[in-house]
């Protein structure tokens, strides 16, 4: 017989968010490993769901022992679902010592994909959706906190931070010491849940906010990444002349470097041009 490991999204806030396909994993699986127990028997009372396989804790403090009990379930034969307390487990939740062990062991895991915290905050920030990374929690501690953010200034992508209401203000406070006070950033806070709120502003402006009463619920920062430097005139002069020098056209030469720097194709072929005439 083949089982398999099944991770399973859990809504955030609103339990209507519950896809068809959890509610019949909830309802069939062998083996449902849940973040909290109470949680899970919760949402499923609020779903009107009667679940038939045995329910086991599956946590940060007990992941790495239950990893391997839960792959030798499925390796067995049997349909394990995991689930975090919200969200997609693995994702700042247990889930990923299971899949690492499921795939040292040959086991089949699948995902039911669903709500996510880190990408609906990232849809409402209106910061750049292109390019991000997922940061998570950042460190308690001041001085751990401040290195982990140092080691970000110059990142381009916009970033994404999960962080307590507590501990809001310092966090926002240490993101503007190693950002800039005028970094652009979002916080949203009670996703789906009915005072879901995002204030958008500077990391000034909002670590001010935040400061005037602490917020409530589940927080995800989202900050905009360091703008890309523009090179100035005569560098983007000397690399078209360059690339001319080994054979490319002008006019290609300006319009592809003039497009990648974002600047006017026809002020950089003036510029150029000056540049060849000795102007």
């Amino acid at each position: 017989m083949t089982g398999r490991i099944v991770l399973a999204a859990t809504p955030i806030g609103n339990v209507d968010d519950s896809s068809q396909r959890l509610r019949d994993a909830l309802a069939t699986a062998d083996v449902i490993a849940a973040e909290d127990t109470r949680r899970l028997r919760d949402l499923t009372a609020r779903l009107g769901i009667r679940t038939v396989g045995e329910v086991v804790a599956h946590h940060d403090h007990n992941e790495a022992a239950s990893a391997a009990g839960l792959v030798e379930r499925a390796a067995a034969g049997d349909t394990v679902l995991v689930v975090s307390d919200a969200g997609m487990p693995a994702v700042s939740d247990p889930g990923f010592r299971v899949v690492e062990a499921a795939a040292r062991a040959g086991v089949d895991v699948t995902v039911l994909p669903g709500p996510s915290a880190a990408l609906t905050a990232l849809a409402l920030s209106g910061l750049p959706t292109d390019r991000f990374c997922f940061e998570g929690f950042l460190p308690r501690k001041a001085g751990e906190r401040a290195g982990r953010l140092a080691s970000l200034a110059l990142e381009e992508r916009t970033m994404l931070f999960f962080e307590a209401p507590h501990r809001l203000a310092a966090t926002l406070e240490a993101m503007a010491g190693a950002f800039g006070a005028d970094r652009p950033a979002a916080v949203s806070r009670e996703l789906t849940k009915t005072y879901e709120e995002t204030r958008r502003g500077t990391l000034a402006e909002l670590h001010a906010w935040a400061t005037g009463g602490e917020p409530r619920g589940e927080i995800v920062v989202t900050v905009a990444g360091r703008p890309a430097e523009r090179l100035g005139t005569q560098a983007l002069v000397a690399e078209v002349l360059a690339r001319v020098e080994a054979g490319e056209r002008a006019k290609a030469a300006v319009a592809d470097v003039a497009a990648a720097a974002g600047v006017p194709s026809r002020e950089l072929y003036a510029a150029v041009l000056a540049a060849r005439s000795g102007g």
